[in-house]
């Protein structure tokens, strides 16, 4: 239950920054978007309709014909993020700020919206429209989320180019790949790990200092250099991110002379890291 009301109240937050972006940085200084929202804005500079209202009539039509290809968790938790994004656009019709700053209004979007739509997808949602083939792609394509969502929403954003204009398209491609990175980093960012294989010979001292002093799991593979036709012990270690510098000096300590290859990776999961 804890959980739940923790996803909810990070679906509620950033649906509020979502529909704040659209409201204070898209509308008014002519960009697109992507996805149904995308498609609302275009509605409104065409016809005055309300966002709000066409982007909940929209996404729910969304969500019957896709509701198949997401489990029944991320369904309820859509249902609540289009209501909440909807809700938050009415709420925040009116809202302005002062600035004609058009280059800032796009990067300030970009981070506005990467936060929301990431703490909705975070929270195990999706604001329906294109993310949900984007959690399609990721389920059966394994795209990565927020690419996905990306590729999705250009098509949409280069259907509002007779709308807002050349430039105003530029603006909402660097808005949206603003938006793209700031996504990333809040689904995955904060997890962020890294795998390092070690080369040494003193490959036991080093797996000694890292059981001791990091707490750390170290796997010892065999293997052999091709040139040399020697056998090598391999060491592979899984860690976070901050405590590199740590292995860094516990590695050059040892064995200066140690070949290190590092590698960024986006999930662990198991004994140590997240279950």
């Amino acid at each position: 239950m804890k959980k739940t009301l923790i996803d909810i109240f990070l679906i509620g937050l950033g649906s509020f920054l979502f529909g704040l972006s659209v409201n204070i940085f898209v509308i008014p200084n002519h960009f697109g978007e992507g996805g149904v929202t995308g498609i609302s804005i275009i509605l409104y500079h065409l016809f005055g309709w309300a966002p709000s209202i066409t982007s909940f009539i929209l996404n729910g039509m969304l969500i019957v014909i896709g509701y198949k290809f997401l489990n029944k968790t991320t369904t309820i938790y859509t249902i609540i993020a289009v209501t909440c994004i909807s809700l938050s656009l009415y709420l925040t019709e009116s809202w302005s700020i002062n600035s004609d700053e058009v280059i800032l209004n796009s990067i300030f979007a970009g981070i506005l919206t990467g936060i929301g739509l990431g703490l909705i997808f975070r929270a195990g949602g999706t604001s329906a429209g294109t993310t949900i083939l984007a959690k399609v792609t990721n389920k059966y394509l394994g795209w990565n989320i927020s690419y996905g969502l990306l590729f999705f929403d250009l098509i949409v954003v280069f259907s509002s180019y007779f709308i807002i204009g050349i430039e105003g398209l530029m603006f909402t491609l660097v808005m949206l790949y603003i938006g793209t990175k700031v996504t990333d980093f809040i689904i995955v960012g904060l997890d962020s790990k890294r795998a390092v294989t070690i080369i040494s010979k003193s490959f036991n001292e080093i797996a000694d200092e890292v059981n001791n002093k990091m707490e750390r799991g170290v796997t010892v593979l065999t293997g052999y250099g091709y040139y040399t036709k020697t056998e090598k012990n391999i060491l592979y270690i899984i860690i976070n991110k901050q405590e590199f510098t740590q292995l860094r000096k516990i590695i050059t300590a040892v064995d200066k002379n140690a070949f290190v290859s590092v590698h960024d990776v986006r999930d662990v999961f198991g004994e140590g890291f997240i279950e």
